[in-house]
């Protein structure tokens, strides 16, 4: 047995979601990414005196949703706190946030594994708090550049309780979260661009103990991958020191990506007192059940929801099912689609196949294809109505796109893609074909069954691809048969 399998992690994770409003948490300023450095910012964002803030309603309504979502208790009479501590890229010397009062406790998130095994995430809490501004330190080789631009940017932070065991249930977790938060319209969930982020907070014990070990926080990880890889190093980094005889030191650690590695920032054994206390210049926020019982009328149908759907009322696998909900577009997509059919695994084998080939040798999203769902629905019925094969749907596909005035079927017709059905006509053709290859018709009598796809292929040959091959072949079949 390893020595590492002696120990059991412990993980907690705080993720920060960037609101897709207009404007900032606070005040009026714009809420946009890319824009030129310290161009969305006033008076209140840089916080001047006698500036007041007024609580960004928009906000208010995407926190309640994500509690609804996660099926979270919302709380009626919402406070908020200053958070006080410096940072040059935080303007007014202290956050507005939520600390005793947070929107929501409690609720839950369930996430998959690769195994296809599904585990239960609780969270804490959720608050909502505005972000800082951005420090960059990679324009200059002396001086560090402040861009306030993001500072009063409304965000949500979703606490976990210390459920996760392995870097692999982080990611499963992240992946879920980012589905959850663009499927209800409140964030990009772009970890490159910083309107999802995460710090994980691990502890290693020996398995058994009741006791959890130091923890320590690690922070500035871009992407799902390296939250998993900072969390794997995390864990080793800690057991190693253990079996060393060392302490570990509670502290803030930051992730290289480039070596995988986490090194110190800060330590955590002083940590500073934010001196929380009420925001004075605003008012508690009420959040009645009629304004609860509103939003969750005009909520979207969720990713779980849609799971079942497909699973239980379409009959799809839980692969297919999986693929299709993992974008909200592509979901929406097929959904539209099967308004027109009720070949659902049809369906979705066009989404996550013809169509998912075309977009990526052409570098598009399914957002940017304007194709009707029903012009594949169409494509789809002509199929199912042995009218046309499925190498023949595939070349009317990239026409009807070239065409799409056509129906599916007109433009089938034009380009001689329709099947031949007839089966008198097709008996002539197996006639053709079994004379063509007298000594193989006696080995297939003899017991070569095998030789029976040579005899269709030379039948549909002789139609020039467009016999019908469920009636091609049993037609020779019968005739070989006789």
């Amino acid at each position: 047995m390893s020595v590492y399998d002696k120990y059991e992690t412990v993980i907690g994770l705080e993720c920060h979601i960037q609101l897709l409003t207009k404007t900032k948490m606070y005040s009026n300023d714009v809420a946009e990414y890319g824009a030129l450095p310290n161009t969305n910012v006033s008076v209140v964002t840089l916080g001047m005196p006698g500036t007041l803030p007024v609580v960004n309603k928009r906000a208010i309504e995407f926190a309640v949703k994500l509690g609804i979502a996660v099926n979270a208790n919302i709380r009626e009479e919402n406070q908020f706190a200053r958070k006080n501590y410096f940072y040059a890229d935080l303007p007014k010397g202290y956050q507005i946030t939520q600390d005793k009062t947070p929107i929501c406790n409690g609720g839950y998130i369930m996430a998959k594994l690769k195994d296809g095994s599904d585990f239960k995430v609780n969270l804490t809490r959720i608050h909502m708090e505005e972000d800082a501004g951005k420090s960059l330190h990679d324009i200059d080789p002396f001086e560090t550049f402040v861009d306030l631009n993001r500072a009063g940017t409304p965000l949500l932070e979703i606490v976990t309780e210390p459920d996760f065991r392995s870097g692999e249930q982080a990611y499963a977790y992240l992946t879920e979260v980012r589905k959850l938060v663009r499927y209800l319209d409140i964030c990009d969930g772009n970890m490159e661009e910083g309107s999802l982020r995460c710090d994980a907070n691990i502890s290693v014990m020996l398995k058994g103990s009741k006791v959890f070990g130091k923890k320590v926080e690690v922070k500035n990880m871009n992407s799902f991958r390296n939250v998993q890889r900072a969390i794997d190093f995390e864990i080793k980094r800690q057991i190693d020191l253990i079996e060393a005889g060392e302490l570990i030191a509670g502290e803030t650690r930051s992730f290289n990506a480039d070596d995988g590695s986490t090194f110190a920032l800060r330590s955590k054994e002083n940590a500073n007192d934010y001196r929380y206390f009420p925001e004075p210049d605003l008012q508690p926020i009420l959040i009645t059940q009629i304004y609860i019982n509103e939003v969750k009328n005009n909520m979207p149908t969720l990713p779980n929801e849609l799971f079942k759907l497909y699973t239980q009322d379409y009959k799809l696998n839980e692969y297919d099912a999986t693929q299709l909900i993992d974008l909200k577009e592509v979901a929406a997509y097929y959904n539209n689609l099967i308004k027109h059919t009720s070949n659902y695994k049809g369906a979705a084998n066009w989404v996550m196949g013809t169509i998912k080939s075309y977009l990526n040798e052409r570098a598009l999203t399914i957002s940017e294809f304007n194709f009707e769902p029903k012009k594949i629905a169409e494509i789809i019925k002509l199929i199912d109505d042995g009218k046309i094969s499925n190498s023949a749907a595939q070349h009317l596909f990239l026409e009807l796109i070239n065409q799409p005035t056509k129906t599916a079927q007109q433009l089938a017709q034009d380009l001689d893609l329709i099947q031949n059905s007839d089966s008198t006509a097709l008996q002539e053709l197996v006639t053709q074909a079994l004379s063509k290859f007298p000594e193989k018709v006696t080995e297939y009598k003899n017991g070569k069954i095998g030789l029976l796809g040579m005899f269709v292929g030379e039948a549909m040959k002789l139609s020039k691809g467009k016999a019908d091959p469920k009636i091609l072949n049993q037609l020779v079949k019968e005739e070989l048969e006789k």
